[in-house]
């Protein structure tokens, strides 16, 4: 018999009603990274200057610097102030290297501490930490999924974390995080396709369809326990899959504000067309897909599972229940087939959400998403809402297509 959610359906259905614990580091270390005795942690963040900013801790008496400086207060001096104690842990340095400049991009090796000593993280961190807390700028996801099989350790990372995160996405009991992801990964696992409706303002329809020719689902649930290498992203709570095709169109909202459509062809964007916003936009869009095709090759399709109020952070906002995302890029950390090697030049082999969702691109509607089996199809989205038979799923009640 599946174990109901603990959330109830009436949370759900009404995710504002819902109410979090307060931050607790012991509570999210303990969950996440057991066991932890015995563990030497460490707590990495970045800055464009990491040799001046992080020597004496200088970033702390400058203007900005809010994530950085969520991990001084928040992780760093939660360390120092019991919490490695009471875990049985060793370390609590911090460390800083050079800013990436884009999601998921691997990082260059420099390395500094807080008295400014030039090091390196493939010669003096990675071997020598067993779980390192990465609290970045941008995601450093797939790079340290990477490093972590090399040299062993474990980790998270959490890029972009501002205060709504802390007090929600990091404030959850990840135990209960992973039963609900494992519930939603049943129930979307091994399709065929899925094909996605989005409703422009004027009405129109832009259908995408994506292969994923049977795969299991994947799902990004927040625990990193036991002692194999593996990185966790923070926050979690995501099914998804590597697409192996794809077609169709889908709107995109570029960070000025530009609405474009894109077209996809063979699992690669091709084009962007204006919607409303600036040509320059769209054609600067156009010009690098041209330049360095990989940068349009779709790499991830994926699913928020939590319950969570919005961040205007996708790390957070990418996991809220009724919304879903494209990635285009890289996706090795993934399971995928898209390497660094792959591109032009190494700024553009990065991994990039396109996030669906009310508060991000309200010009635009999931009107609905359709998973497709080849005994079956299951509208799982509508309207930017969990449908009837993901509700069923979460709740731990069978859906009508289960019981025939």
């Amino acid at each position: 018999m599946t174990t109901p959610s603990y959330l109830s359906e009436e949370i759900l259905l009404n995710p504002e009603r819902r109410e979090f614990p307060n931050f607790d580091l012991k509570r999210l270390l303990e969950t996440v990274f057991k066991p932890t005795q015995d563990c030497k942690v460490c707590v990495l963040v970045d800055f464009d200057d990491p040799r001046e900013l992080i020597k004496d801790l200088a970033f702390l008496e400058q203007d900005g610097f809010e994530v950085q400086k969520n991990a001084h207060q928040y992780f760093y001096q939660g360390l120092k102030d019991g919490v490695m104690a009471e875990l049985g842990m060793t370390g609590g340095e911090m460390f800083a290297y050079k800013c990436s400049k884009g999601s998921n991009l691997d990082l260059e090796d420099e390395l500094y501490d807080v008295a400014g000593t030039k090091l390196s993280l493939d010669g003096d961190l990675y071997p020598n930490y067993d779980i390192i807390l990465c609290i970045s700028t941008f995601s450093a996801t797939a790079p340290l999924t990477a490093k972590c099989k090399e040299y062993g350790f474990r980790g998270a990372t959490m890029h972009g974390m501002n205060d709504v995160i802390l007090n929600s996405g990091l404030a959850v009991d990840y135990e209960e995080v992973s039963i609900d992801a494992e519930k939603m990964r049943a129930a979307l696992d091994q399709p065929n396709a899925v094909e996605i409706d989005f409703e422009l303002e004027d009405g129109k329809i832009l259908t995408s369809w994506l292969g994923l020719d049977g795969q299991s689902a994947q799902k990004s649930h927040g625990l990193c326990q036991g002692t194999a290498p593996d990185i966790a992203n923070l926050p979690a709570g995501e099914v998804y899959f590597v697409p192996h095709d794809a077609k169709g169109q889908f709107p995109m909202k570029y960070e000025d504000g530009t609405l474009g459509v894109l077209d996809v062809e063979n699992r690669d964007v091709v084009r962007s067309t204006l919607i409303e916003g600036s040509q320059a936009t769209i054609d600067e869009h156009n010009a690098r897909l041209k330049d360095d095709p990989m940068t349009g090759t779709l790499g991830e399709l994926g699913f928020g599972t939590q319950v969570l109020p919005v961040s205007y952070q996708d790390i957070q906002d990418e996991k809220v229940l009724g919304t879903c995302h494209l990635a285009t890029g890289r996706d090795d950390h993934l399971g995928g087939d898209i390497v660094p090697d792959m591109f032009k030049v190494h700024e553009n082999s990065t991994h990039d959400d396109i996030l669906f969702a009310p508060h991000k691109t309200p010009n635009f509607n999931v009107k609905e998403v359709r998973m497709i089996w080849d005994d079956r199809t299951e509208v799982i989205i509508e309207d930017f809402k969990p449908s009837a038979y993901v509700i069923n799923a979460m709740s731990g009640k069978k859906s009508e297509a289960a019981l025939a």
